[in-house]
């Protein structure tokens, strides 16, 4: 209950409690239950810590929100078809192609980043965008140069 009154979800609850008891007892060196008011404390150490990364996240979401497009391409009249085609067909595309285009594209990272950050070699890299070009090419209708 009280694990319930310091955090936002049920979930987390039974989650901080767990880690308590563990952490407390490796506290102990001699073998012996942990004391109530240790667990207490972890329990309320956790839960702030907890709550302290939730608002971290949803202040870090909420700005990459405001500061991202809703749509991927612009929604001008004239565009709206060809646009509407690229969407789908960057759906259909397997994830390890979207990912490397999205990070190239939107990203505007070189392939020495985009390896990095997902930890392939940079020539993969290259290859699978230009693969997922490729392939984009095919299902959207030759709409790429």
């Amino acid at each position: 209950m009280f694990a319930r009154q310091q955090t936002r979800f049920e979930d987390d609850a039974q989650d901080l409690v767990q880690e308590a008891v563990v952490e407390c007892w490796r506290r102990q060196a001699n073998g012996t239950p942990p004391a109530a008011g240790l667990v207490f404390a972890t329990i309320r150490r956790r839960a702030i810590d907890l709550a302290r990364r939730h608002d971290r996240r949803a202040g870090r979401e909420s700005l990459v929100a405001r500061e991202m497009p809703v749509e991927w391409f612009d929604s001008g009249v004239e565009d709206r078809e060809q646009n509407q085609l690229m969407q789908e067909a960057m759906s259909r595309l397997p994830e390890i192609y979207r990912q490397v285009i999205t990070l190239k594209v939107w990203g505007e990272l070189t392939f020495a980043e985009i390896a990095a950050v997902l930890e392939i070699p940079p020539n993969t890299a290259a290859s699978r965008y230009r693969h997922g070009l490729a392939e984009l090419r095919k299902s959207a209708g030759k709409l790429l140069p």
